[in-house]
């Protein structure tokens, strides 16, 4: 050890802040991935992966800046980048054992330069690569190791003596196809023959194998198709049989749906928005040259906003900095909405957007089932959100209850261990009311000998304060008051 006297540096790296952490609006978001750039593209099609950073993310499905190519990387950035909130459960469809989903590169023959050869293909799967020396097939780890640049080219590097003697080389390779995904890969379905399920029924697979439960499914780049709507609206409800979600939907902002704000509620009834446990959201949003869909960004903020209250989803997002720079349509064109156009068609209509007072906020409070509902529940986003969060804490916090004997002492535990919880939330402001009650009425001797027992829950999340209103007139009296000496 050595002997320090005197002044010394030393420097360690550099420090990320650390995300804040929440699974009140646990995002589970479905689409493409740039698996060529994953630690094991083998592991990373239709398999739910829960990551808790970027290089988490990175790792399991990989990353480019290409949203529209890879739809799961704007959600990536937003979650990780944005708005630095954790975790995140992310699940690729894009499957190189599909023919429609990769593209064959035919050999080629390029130069080998100090040991190393530029091989210019995109989106290459690494263990696609066919390298011919001559008539010496080079092996992958002896002969020559390959990487991905930062442009998205492969970097040949020659190992051995025979690799590094020849001057050129023949490459072929299989790269990814990402248009060859179709809305049915997203929407997934179940394989009678090996009984392996894809895409969105991968859903009920999320608290099996990870042991957490979605707040908000979403699909960005695919949730505008009406077919990917009505798939992602079925699934928020009875996940497992019994859990409760919401999902965040975007209408187009091209002219498959709406390219100006009067033409939006019309898509979103065409699109089928119109679920009770579904948030719809126009136009899309971008932070400087990067386009996102609103529903990767709306999610994100979301997930924020409830783990900086407690990872209590009672507070609405609306009203809250989206941190972007511009509302765009798909073709980058910017949209300027000022609050009464966002209030009177988009809000008027369950339709959340994004306005500018003097930085973007999210705008809106409805489920995509609004007008068409005015019960509170089922209207206000905010509502909906703390219903499915307390519901299926109810349901984890006394599974281990079930198959108990039903005796008193049992039934007052769920009570009082509730009314307990529920006084809580009324104590910090969570809601108005909360209280759990066992009635006779609820539980006849027939039930009871099924097995059945009923406990019934009131409760009053806080309604969001979307008017506020102040009434003023002139006071003559004061006027008076103030001359009448003179």
């Amino acid at each position: 050890m050595s002997y320090n006297h005197g002044v010394y540096n030393r420097e360690i790296g550099t420090s990320l802040t650390a995300p804040i952490r929440g699974t009140a609006g646990l995002q589970v978001i479905f689409g493409t991935a740039p698996i060529h750039l994953a630690a094991d593209p083998e592991k990373a099609v239709n398999v739910p992966k829960l990551c808790y950073s970027f290089k988490e993310a990175m790792e399991a499905v990989g990353y480019s800046d290409d949203f529209q190519n890879f739809t799961l990387c704007q959600s990536i950035d937003a979650t990780f980048r944005v708005f630095n909130v954790a975790p995140v459960v992310l699940v690729n469809v894009l499957d190189p054992k599909k023919p429609a989903h990769t593209t064959k590169n035919e050999a080629a023959t390029y130069p080998v330069k100090d040991g190393l050869v530029i091989y210019d293909k995109a989106m290459v799967l690494l263990a696609s690569l066919v390298i011919m020396a001559g008539e010496v097939k080079l092996v992958s780890g002896q002969d020559y190791i390959a990487e991905h640049d930062d442009t998205g080219a492969v970097v040949i590097s020659m190992l051995s003596e025979a690799a590094k003697a020849a001057t050129e080389v023949s490459v072929a390779s299989t790269s990814l196809n990402p248009a060859g995904v179709t809305r049915a890969d997203v929407v997934g379905g179940l394989n009678a023959a090996t009984g392996e399920e894809t895409g969105l029924e991968l859903v009920r697979h999320i608290y099996p194998k990870l042991g957490v439960v979605p707040g908000i499914l979403l699909a960005p780049g695919w949730s505008q198709d009406p077919v990917v709507a009505a798939a992602l609206q079925a699934k928020t409800e009875a996940i497992n049989g019994c859990f409760e979600c919401v999902t965040y939907l975007d209408i187009a902002a091209d002219s498959t749906g709406a390219t100006v704000y009067t033409d939006v509620p019309e898509a979103k009834t065409k699109m089928g928005a119109t679920g009770t446990h579904a948030a719809a959201f126009w136009p899309m949003g971008a932070v400087g040259d990067k386009v996102y869909f609103m529903s990767a960004l709306a999610a994100a903020m979301t997930a924020h906003n409830d783990a900086s209250n407690g990872d209590v989803p009672h507070d609405s997002p609306s009203n809250r900095s989206l941190r972007i720079t511009a509302t765009v349509l798909a073709d980058g064109t910017q949209v300027v909405l000022d609050q009464q156009q966002a209030n009177d068609v988009l809000n008027a209509n369950g339709v959340i957007t994004a306005i500018n007072q003097g930085g973007f906020i999210l705008w809106g409070n409805s489920t995509a089932a609004y007008p068409a509902t005015s019960d509170p529940k089922d209207r206000w986003l905010a509502v909906r959100r703390f219903f499915n969060w307390d519901g299926n804490n109810f349901i984890l916090t006394y599974r281990q209850k079930v198959d108990r004997p039903g005796n008193t002492r049992l039934i007052q535990s769920v009570v009082d261990s509730q009314n307990i919880i529920g006084n809580g939330y009324v104590a910090r402001d969570y809601c108005a009311g909360y209280k759990t009650e066992y009635l006779a009425t609820d539980n006849p001797t027939t039930e009871l000998l099924n097995g059945h027992l009923t406990v019934r829950t009131k409760l009053a999340p806080y309604i969001p304060s979307e008017f506020i209103e102040n009434i003023r007139e002139y006071d003559t009296d004061a006027l008076t008051a103030a001359l009448g000496g003179v």
